[in-house]
């Protein structure tokens, strides 16, 4: 029965220099008060109390002229001056991150509102509430977050910071970012989850994902334990324990892959504890005498034993199942399968008969816990062994998102996929496969710690080297193609054909003359194009997108007539004319001559850049693309035969 402890097990930084201030002053024989549990860990507080540590809740119950030890949580500005006031020393352990925090938001103007992610009962919070000089807003989940959306509307506030309770979830932060960015595009906000925390929750989650029980010590009033139980529990069976002691009330078997981490709250010496506990129930599952085993075959049934069972009830969260025992049997939803996107009745019906492992017997309430999801991961295993350094492809179920890569279920089966060949671009974020079906081949896989390691980049590589197999086997010119623009340049698009880039030259992009590709599309876009010429020895492949019926001179032949009529924008002028927009892309010539009845010295004279007038096309070269047009040919001969009659006289 292996069992692995944390490398971060224990007391953090900032719960370790708390204790020993307190230690520090015992050990000059004074006596002392702490504002509060100096941490969340009753047995240290027990032994800080007898040494002469008395723990108050609040300056109230302080009746003696002691000196008074502030906690590593921290505490609301209002307690320092209640201190002060009171006249009582006072020595300030609080953690300098959860101090930064309080910095930050004391920093802040009254108008600036405060977004706190924590548990608003928690002391951490409390402090950091008691430094915040304006509005708050408390929440515990993205859930929470969304929910105060109404409220942070009626604040009106200007701006607000975000700031984050030092053992807050680090998943769960994530989440809440990109909640409050969508909230409110111009908060500030500070990742201020201790680095020690984030170490210690990755590390609990690895060990987790390897293990078949975790075990957690810590007090039950430890938020920061209370995050590690939750993260371990999506893993496997996970026990909560304060101290070794607790443990005589679970079943172990040989083989179980045992991992042990603690909260920061917990002293070495209760982890030591537990660890030698751990080795005693070793030794007693090897030295069973055979009287003891004898009394063991005459249970009705065994921690690791694995039965049939006729599934009798259908919860959302569990089902009931009958192994033929006076216990009460259920499997959880957790144990049923890894696929998070399945509900029990997806999986099985009423009268289903089943083979499952009994993971735990709990003889007292008269209750069994079973595992189909364990049985049937025993046998995957051996599917993915034999699909290692092979071309087959698995199907799985990304289900976490963990430190370098996911994990991915197949065959009830674990399969690490580091970040860098899961497909995704280094600054993509890994969380866009959580709860996907991907493919993957398995790399290596290491049987003693039923380990496997697989590859989605492997699987997609080698679907898009047949796809552009198939590609360049069948391409022709003139083919037509939907794609999606994967990158710009200054002379064109590349276009993703589904496995084969092609390029649309600038020119090909608009009838009309553009400066850059950007001016008619961006990443992401799907267009409809078509082969323009092919160079199978360089891979390349041009490609059109302009069409024929766009091609503005063919509209003008279409919707335009010589002699008709029509309005034009004056767009440029010349000494010997003005030039005029009819459509995008078509451009005519007002000869000077043809502006006015009247004789002008130049265009501009009657003229200006944008003007709209009506027109006569008097001549179209559909050859040399040019258009003659006329504004004199619409207006009344009169001025100009007066003109003349002038002149005559």
């Amino acid at each position: 029965m292996p069992v692995t402890v944390a490398k971060t097990a224990g007391f953090c930084f900032g719960v370790n220099r708390a204790v020993d201030t307190v230690l520090q002053q015992l050990a000059q024989g004074r006596k002392l008060y702490t504002l509060g549990e100096i941490i969340h860990n009753p047995q240290i507080v027990e032994e800080l109390r007898a040494r002469g540590a008395d723990a108050v809740d609040s300056l109230e119950e302080i009746r003696e002229p002691r000196t008074v030890i502030i906690r590593s949580h921290g505490v609301p500005l209002a307690t320092y001056a209640a201190l002060e006031q009171r006249g009582l020393p006072y020595i300030d352990a609080t953690c300098p991150y959860v101090k930064k925090i309080q910095n930050i938001v004391a920093s802040q103007v009254e108008e600036t509102g405060i977004l706190i992610a924590g548990d608003a009962a928690h002391p951490e919070v409390q402090g950091i509430i008691g430094h915040c000089r304006g509005d708050y807003i408390c929440f515990r989940s993205e859930e929470e977050l969304e929910n105060a959306a109404d409220s942070m509307v009626k604040m009106s506030k200007k701006s607000w910071v975000m700031v984050a309770q030092t053992t807050f979830n680090a998943k769960e932060w994530k989440k809440c970012v990109e909640t409050a960015k969508k909230l409110c595009t111009n908060a500030k906000i500070f990742d201020t989850i201790c680095k020690a925390t984030l170490t210690r929750q990755s590390e609990a989650a690895q060990l987790a994902a390897e293990s078949d029980v975790m075990i957690v010590i810590g007090g039950k009033h430890s938020s920061n334990t209370k995050k590690l139980a939750e993260i371990c529990g999506r893993f496997c069976p996970t026990l909560w324990v304060e101290t070794a002691a607790e443990l005589k009330d679970f079943s172990f078997r040989h083989g179980l892959r045992v991992g042990v981490t603690a909260g920061a709250s917990t002293p070495v010496g209760i982890i030591k504890e537990v660890q030698k506990t751990m080795c005693e129930i070793e030794k007693n599952l090897d030295e069973m005498t055979f009287e003891e085993m004898l009394d063991a075959s005459f249970k009705s049934t065994y921690t690791g034993e694995r039965v049939k069972g006729v599934v009798t009830g259908i919860a959302p969260n569990e089902i009931s199942v009958d192994i033929g025992t006076k216990h009460t049997c259920y499997a959880p939803l957790s144990e049923l399968t890894s696929n998070p996107n399945l509900k029990p009745e997806d999986i099985v019906k009423v009268g289903d008969e089943l083979e499952f492992v009994v993971l735990r017997v709990n003889d007292v309430e008269g209750t069994v816990m079973l595992s189909k999801k364990r049985l049937d991961a025993q046998a995957g295993f051996e599917k993915v062994m034999k699909a290692a350094g092979t071309s087959e492809v698995l199907t799985g179920v990304v289900t976490d998102v963990v430190k370098g890569g996911v994990l991915a279920i197949t065959e009830g089966v674990k399969v690490f996929i580091p970040a860098s060949l899961s497909g995704v671009a280094k600054n993509e974020a890994l969380d866009q496969l959580l709860k996907q079906e991907v493919r993957f081949v398995i790399r290596e896989v290491n049987e003693k710690r039923h380990r496997a390691v697989g590859s989605i980049k492997d699987v997609l590589k080698e679907e898009r080297k047949a796809q552009e197999e198939q590609f360049w086997s069948t391409v022709e010119v003139g083919q037509v193609f939907t794609g999606t623009v994967k990158s710009l340049t200054s002379y064109g698009a590349f276009v993703d054909l589904g496995g084969v880039d092609g390029m649309v030259h600038i020119s090909e992009l608009s009838w009309q003359r553009i400066k850059h590709p950007s001016d008619v599309v961006k990443v992401g876009d799907t267009l409809e194009v078509y082969v323009k010429d092919i160079d199978k020895e360089n891979k390349k492949i041009s490609l059109g997108y302009k069409k024929t019926e766009d091609n503005p001179w063919e509209i003008l032949k279409r919707d335009y007539a010589v002699n008709s009529v029509c309005k034009a924008k004056i767009v440029s002028m010349t000494t010997f004319g003005a030039f005029a927009q009819i459509i995008p892309g078509v451009d005519g010539l007002i000869h000077i001559s043809q502006i006015s009845n009247e004789r002008i010295a130049k265009p501009q004279d009657v003229l200006t850049v944008g003007q709209e007038v009506d027109v006569m096309i008097t001549d179209i070269d559909f050859d040399k693309k040019r258009v003659s047009l006329s504004m004199k040919a619409l207006l009344d001969e009169a001025p100009a035969e007066a003109e003349e009659a002038a002149d005559a006289e």
